[in-house]
């Protein structure tokens, strides 16, 4: 894999914001785990709430998609992630050493 490849992961809520309240916090414990690991760079909510962002490097397309799978708000059907490859020309020197990880 090209290290400077990332993965934008577009999650579209599905149910009402009570229920995706209701798994939040496992949902940002699943998210934790990757930045743990250092393969997500930023994660949050969108404007208006109607789902989320996520900004990870993966090996590959087939790893973000596993990764989105497994995600809890995937597990229980209460959103759906797209996703969406691009490689990052230009960015912040702070990214570059994210990039080359």
């Amino acid at each position: 894999m090209d290290s400077s490849h990332l993965f934008l992961i577009d999650v579209a809520y599905t149910a009402d914001l009570a229920v995706i309240e209701a798994h939040l916090a496992e949902h940002r414990s699943y998210l934790a785990k990757g930045y743990e690991a250092g393969f997500l760079l930023a994660s949050g909510p969108k404007t208006p709430r109607t789902g989320g962002m996520i900004i990870g490097r993966f090996a590959s397309r087939e790893d973000a998609q596993a990764f989105a799978a497994n995600d809890p708000f995937a597990l229980k059907y209460i959103a759906q992630h797209t996703i969406v490859e691009f490689d990052p020309v230009l960015h912040a020197q702070e990214i570059a050493t994210f990039l080359t990880k």
